[in-house]
């Protein structure tokens, strides 16, 4: 098994996975559009037996709000794989993307917070992650009783997205 960066043609087999888990309210919902647009965002899990074609058996994505905080999102694996690492080398790649791109914390939201403690997470309030609450919470029916616990890994940032006012631009007039 190995990871990689999602392609175009993989969104279908992405949005299938994602179904599998969105109707009992495990994942959020993601349509097709959305997967292709975001697809990017995308690492894709893959099995080959010898002699066969390369088998999608799992993704994660990671979302980027800024230098300060990103989210592990729509990690899923196919039932028939699930119980033998697959999880944990889709959370690890995600993380391997996000210090790349030198994010100081990352966040998700679980009803599997075990297995994420496992891996370095902690609890966090989730009122402390806005910039998460304002892009999916609020649009979520379950806002009011949401059963997800939120979980960060690395320091909770003291600012959101919006409020940034990171380097200032210098014109330079010829």
């Amino acid at each position: 098994m190995y990871t990689r960066e999602a392609l175009l043609p993989d969104a279908e087999h992405i949005y299938h996975l994602i179904s599998n888990y969105s109707g009992d309210g495990t994942l959020l919902p993601r349509t097709f559009p959305e997967i292709c647009e975001n697809v990017r965002d995308f690492i894709v899990l893959e099995r080959q037996d010898e002699g066969d074609r390369p088998e999608i058996i799992g993704c994660g994505a990671l979302h980027l709000y800024g230098p300060h905080l990103a989210e592990i999102r729509s990690i899923t694996v196919d039932p028939c794989h699930q119980k033998v690492g697959c999880g944990r080398l889709l959370v690890e790649a995600v993380l391997a993307q996000a210090e790349r791109h030198q994010v100081g914390c990352i966040c998700l939201f679980t009803r599997t917070p075990e297995f994420f403690a496992r891996l370095g997470f902690h609890e966090a309030q989730r009122e402390l992650l806005p910039d998460k609450i304002n892009k999916d919470c609020v649009t979520c029916p379950r806002l009011h009783r949401c059963d997800e616990v939120a979980m960060v890994r690395g320091e909770i940032p003291t600012y959101t997205a919006a409020s940034f006012s990171g380097p200032q631009l210098v014109t330079i007039e010829a």
